[in-house]
């Protein structure tokens, strides 16, 4: 278990990529947009709001950050695009929220509406990354390095 506090975010830094996570805090109502429907996502205070970008420099790690806290602290929602969008090649961050997130490199990112996965880099694939009261527990980490940093701008 690695503690993790609400003003805390917890990277998880890789070769190729960097996944970026946070509790999802006390509000707990967030919006996903799909194509035909908008979903409110009822989180728990100890759930986790799961960023992962494909890159390691400085500027994907303040794009995980900025991404996180337009959703949790501004009410960004949540946007699903459609399997063959043109822009899912040009994400560069894309989000999942729920009390486990399982990274996946097998996936298109930013078009699967379902909360329990996410597009990561194939070094992460099958991660799965679990809230637990005053922490988060990662099935493996595969090398990767966990830093814990403030969250706020």
């Amino acid at each position: 278990m690695i503690p993790l506090s609400n003003d805390e975010m917890l990277l998880l830094h890789g070769k190729e990529g960097t996944l970026g996570i946070v509790k999802a805090g006390e509000d707990g109502h967030f919006f996903l947009e799909t194509e035909d429907e908008e979903i409110l996502l009822a989180l728990e205070p100890e759930d986790l709001l799961v960023a992962s970008g494909f890159g390691t420099d400085r500027k994907t790690i303040n794009g995980l950050k900025c991404v996180l806290y337009m959703i949790r602290e501004v009410g960004s929602p949540f946007i699903v695009l459609p399997k063959k969008h043109p822009a899912s090649k040009r994400l560069k961050v894309v989000v999942s929220a729920g009390d486990r997130t399982r990274i996946s490199c097998k996936i298109i990112p930013g078009t699967h509406p379902e909360q329990d996965i996410l597009c990561g880099s194939d070094e992460f694939d099958g991660i799965e990354i679990k809230g637990i009261k005053g922490g988060v527990e990662f099935s493996d980490t595969r090398g990767g390095r966990v830093e814990r940093i403030p969250f706020g701008v």
